[in-house]
């Protein structure tokens, strides 16, 4: 079987949200979250692995809000020096500090009746968490060099690959910051729990990069899909865009070729990647685990940072052999009872 790629220009796979591409259950629960805090002015803390897509998600709450049309403004805090971030956040007055010939504008000020996205919010300074928390507090700044308080209605959305908890256990992040940020979290799912979203994906980015690169490729043979699909996308979505753009490069007479290292290659592709599937799904599930103190369900428990009813994480726990602290798993229950009650 070969999978034919589509030549139209509109993007069949997509779900109403700008680029956000899939069908899986772990997508449409994070997107139903999207859709639920949209409408609100609330901030809103994305979570997720590197790639898996945190910036779309911000801009489709942007989108999906009252503020969609007005300014969609974005900032990766760790993209930017220390010396320059406040000047970047908050702007400066002319000669505020050596080297500023002119006034600036920040990005919250740019961001005045829209949205801002501040993106790897784990790795803003502490020194400077305090000006951050006021201007959410407050909804006013200065800027550097200036007495002149702005006021601004800005709605902020932030994100991290970073366990924000263990960072404020570190002392490295601010505690009011962190629950200032973490009014409603939305958890972005890593590509291998959206195995089934890979075949739409792979089928778009061909068609994307042919079209980009002027080629025209017909096919995606079975056993390349199949690849695809079983390989464990440490990098998600970001890895995946980078490998088929990589093929599209090297395809000749209308065929993908398969880029994977080939040691994911051959006849035992599919078995040898299930088991590393395997073995990342528990990596994963005991990785938040731990970050969440043991505890399954709530806000802050397991299920809720992996987009998972409790019911379900708790049946991939046993099927992976993972069991639960026998009095972690008291507390679970007796929390869960608290909830009926209440």
């Amino acid at each position: 079987m070969e999978y034919r790629v589509p030549q139209d220009e509109q993007n069949r796979f997509e779900c109403g949200f700008e680029q956000i591409i899939g069908h899986s259950s772990s997508l449409k629960s994070a997107l139903a979250e999207v859709k639920r805090v949209a409408p609100t002015d609330s901030t809103v803390l994305v979570l997720g692995e590197t790639g898996t897509g945190k910036e779309l998600i911000a801009h489709a709450i942007h989108n999906l809000s009252a503020r969609c049309g007005r300014p969609f403004v974005k900032l990766n805090c760790a993209a930017i020096p220390f010396d320059l971030l406040e000047s970047e956040l908050f702007g400066h007055e002319k000669g505020a500090f050596t080297g500023a010939f002119a006034q600036k504008i920040g990005r919250f000020e740019m961001a005045d009746m829209g949205t801002l996205f501040l993106d790897e919010i784990g790795d803003i300074p502490l020194a400077l968490q305090p000006k951050l928390l006021r201007v959410l507090q407050e909804k006013e700044f200065e800027r550097l060099g200036s007495g002149r308080t702005h006021q601004i209605n800005v709605r902020l959305i932030a994100a991290t690959h970073r366990d924000l908890t263990e960072l404020v256990r570190l002392g490295e992040f601010r505690s009011d910051l962190y629950y200032r940020l973490n009014v409603f979290p939305v958890l972005a799912p890593p590509l291998r729990e959206r195995r089934e979203d890979i075949r739409l994906l792979v089928l778009h980015f061909v068609e994307v990069f042919a079209k980009r690169m002027g080629k025209r490729i017909d096919q995606v043979p079975q056993t390349t899909m199949n690849a695809l699909i079983a390989y464990p996308w440490p990098g998600n979505v970001r890895e995946l865009q980078n490998l088929i753009e990589r093929a599209v490069i090297r395809s000749d007479d209308g065929v993908l070729p398969n880029p994977l290292p080939r040691s994911e290659e051959g006849a035992n592709t599919t078995i040898v990647s299930e088991g590393t599937f395997m073995d990342s799904q528990r990596a994963l599930i005991l990785q938040t685990l731990r970050s969440a103190g043991g505890m399954i369900g709530g806000p802050q428990g397991a299920a809720a940072r992996l987009g998972l009813k409790r019911t379900t994480l708790v049946s991939k726990m046993k099927r992976l052999g993972i069991y639960q602290p026998r009095r972690q798993r008291a507390m679970d229950e007796f929390n869960e009872r608290s909830e009926l009650t209440m």
